[in-house]
């Protein structure tokens, strides 16, 4: 996608849909911002919220009071997010059948990073869930769950070639997953050719585009670097200079933001996949935008 001028979206002939993720707070503070955040979202109505998950300990633990909090106190939908890093099946399995408990009917199925971090080899556990196709699987076989798993629009950054890491997506699909989320792209014409060759190899699931709204440019850009996104030049212009100015920063965010989601509305596209970082403001305009009002009743259960 080229850089556009900010105009008005042509009016979609079909309803538009977002889902929204989350990561669970480390902090009073955080978790305090998170349901402000969650507060302000959730009378937009979306389909689902997702809530990111770390192997072991304190995360799985925070994701899951995240979730079950999500359960009891709100009318949204969670997914909570699996991944078969530093597990065996049989603890994977526990934290399925606890997510069931909590009345949770959505995961999104993840390999996860590796243990040391984002470009070190990953070696699944000697008793776990290999890869994501089998963790799906698994999810499956437990319960009927709706399964989420990812794509990369720009191929997985360990994978050997675009064809290749397609072949993961089909063993997913082929296994169960019922969505696939994209990574987050800047380029709308690199989603579109990534769709047309997903729709070659009789992939039929929907394949919902992930969109970051630039928080901080240069820490995007970085997390870019390690998942194989592509940062454009003309992007990068657009925050040049800006490192201080924090307001100025949140109206270039939402404006490019705003540009490719009514770009891709004009192409087509009805499902929308938002980063959040646990921020609601410039999430939430784009969504007015889009066309989304809020719903009277969407917090409270």
């Amino acid at each position: 996608m080229s850089p556009l001028a900010l105009r008005p979206s042509r009016q979609a002939s079909f309803p538009i849909k977002v889902s929204f993720e989350f990561f669970p707070p480390k902090t009073a503070e955080m978790e305090a911002t998170l349901w402000s955040s969650i507060e302000r979202l959730a009378p937009l109505n979306p389909q689902f919220v997702s809530v990111t998950y770390g192997a072991g300990g304190s995360t799985r633990e925070r994701t899951h009071a995240t979730v079950s909090r999500l359960v009891r106190e709100t009318h949204l939908k969670p997914a909570a997010h699996l991944t078969c890093v530093a597990a065996a099946k049989d603890e994977v399995d526990n934290v399925v059948h606890s997510y069931w408990e909590a009345g949770v009917r959505h995961v999104v199925a993840l390999r996860g990073d590796p243990v040391g971090g984002l470009g070190t080899a990953y070696e699944p556990h000697a008793d776990g869930y290999k890869k994501t196709c089998d963790l799906v699987a698994g999810i499956k076989a437990i319960g009927d769950f709706e399964v989420s798993v990812s794509a990369y629009p720009e191929k997985h950054p360990e994978a050997s070639s675009l064809d290749a890491d397609i072949d993961v997506l089909k063993e997913k699909v082929d296994c169960g997953a019922d969505r696939a989320i994209t990574q987050f792209f800047f380029d709308n014409d690199l989603y579109f050719r990534y769709l047309d060759r997903v729709r070659a190899r009789g992939i039929d699931i929907p394949i919902v585009p992930g969109i970051v709204p630039v928080q901080n440019f240069k820490q995007t850009a970085n997390f870019a670097a390690k998942t194989g996104a592509s940062v454009p030049d003309w992007l990068a212009a657009r925050f040049e200079g800006l490192d201080t100015d924090v307001e100025t920063r949140k109206l270039i965010a939402a404006a490019v933001a705003a540009e490719q989601v009514i770009d891709l509305v004009d192409r087509g596209v009805s499902e929308f996949h938002f980063y959040t970082m646990n921020r609601a403001d410039l999430v939430y305009a784009i969504c007015h935008l889009l066309g989304l009002r809020e719903q009277a009743d969407r917090v409270a259960a």
